[in-house]
């Protein structure tokens, strides 16, 4: 039966959902969200909720002692002074820390995103321990100290040693029970993330913020989907390399951009660390859509076709708005994969627009809305 105080708190966590839903698209354009980000939670500022809190009764009036004379007033009044109080209400801010599974579920309610269906054949395994029974032998760190005691009180009223008037229970050897725990084999679903990015001069400071929250929300969808999570990073100009996550959103160079550059690192990275019967792969590719060549156009399209969106679960292209860049890879996408988000058996990319913070709440909504 669940304590009056857990429906309450049922119920706090349930408006505190709600107002969370209700202003979405504003908490996904947050910076200082992503700044908040633990390991399980993160803090997030809720407007016009109040935390359940004790109040006194008015202790304006009643018998003082001490120094004074009738009629003195005792501390300052509302309105004394030059620095009198306002009369404008307050606006009430509360942080609270939500779960990030909480977090990617009111992503999915609000977005109407299908849970993924996992594919591959699972062979990772996580391995468990799972305390089974208890047996006469193990390792003192595993004693059962109840169980213990309980066989020392039976043995010691079998042998009629047991005084209630003076109830003291020693066990002894014989007496000592242990916890018993066999392995669990579980198979689950994995998934690897890899992100591109064009790091050339046309991609600013602005640009990277725009993939910074982007990825920051397609890691937490996808966490919430899969056991395990590997993120891996590419970064690009002319010449493209693996880095880490800091140096992937801090990076900036100064030179023209081969796009394919990225593609082929890509498909290096999956032939060596992930066989795709084992491992659920989603490739995202952020960019301004300059690129330097038709040529270059055309060899990333072959690799796009023929070694990438084959091992992916999802081959995601997100445009950012740059001032520098042309914005035409993205039309080049579109017309060599026209029919490749309703055609589920071919190649599966999926192509965005980012042009300001607003824009990734629809964005997202792209992405994941086939449930891939």
């Amino acid at each position: 039966m669940i304590s009056k105080i857990e429906q309450d708190h049922q119920r706090f966590r349930q408006i505190v959902r709600g107002k969370i839903r209700k202003d979405l698209r504003r908490f996904l354009s947050r910076d200082e969200l992503i700044g908040r980000e633990g390991k399980r939670a993160v803090s997030i500022p809720v407007h016009d909720i109040d935390i359940p809190t004790f109040r006194y009764g008015d202790n304006s009036a009643g018998v003082g002692m001490g120094e004074g004379e009738e009629g003195e007033k005792v501390g300052a009044q509302p309105g004394d002074g030059d620095n009198a109080g306002g009369d404008e209400q307050g606006q009430h801010i509360l942080e609270v820390d939500v779960s990030m599974e909480d977090l990617a579920d009111i992503l999915a309610e609000e977005l109407e995103l299908p849970r993924i269906e996992p594919k591959g054949e699972h062979r990772l395994e996580n391995v468990s321990n799972k305390f089974t029974g208890i047996r006469p032998t193990g390792p003192a760190s595993l004693r059962h100290f109840k169980r213990s005691y309980r066989e020392a009180l039976r043995r010691q009223l079998m042998m009629g040693d047991y005084d209630p008037e003076n109830p003291v229970i020693v066990p002894i050897r014989e007496d000592f029970r242990y916890r018993s725990f066999e392995e669990i084999r579980k198979p689950q679903s994995n998934a690897a993330i890899v992100y591109m990015m064009d790091v050339s001069g046309s991609m600013g400071d602005e640009q990277k913020e725009l993939v910074r929250l982007e990825a920051f929300w397609i890691d937490t969808w996808l966490r919430r989907n899969y056991e395990g999570i590997e993120s891996r990073y590419i970064v690009h100009d002319v010449r493209a390399a693996e880095v880490d996550r800091k140096t992937f959103f801090s990076l900036r160079e100064d030179g023209g951009t081969r796009i394919s550059s990225a593609y082929q690192c890509c498909k290096e990275l999956l032939d060596s660390s992930y066989d795709p019967a084992a491992w659920n792969i989603y490739l995202f590719h952020f960019s301004d859509g300059d690129n330097s060549s038709e040529a270059d156009n055309r060899l990333s399209v072959k690799l796009i076709q023929d070694q990438l969106a084959p091992r992916a679960n999802m081959f995601g292209y997100c445009q950012v708005a740059s001032a520098y860049g042309s914005g035409n890879f993205i039309n080049v996408l579109r017309e060599a994969f026209p029919d490749s988000l309703a055609d589920t058996a071919g190649p599966r990319l999926i192509c965005s627009k980012v042009n300001t913070k607003d824009d990734i709440y629809d964005s997202l909504k792209t992405f994941f809305q086939a449930g891939r």
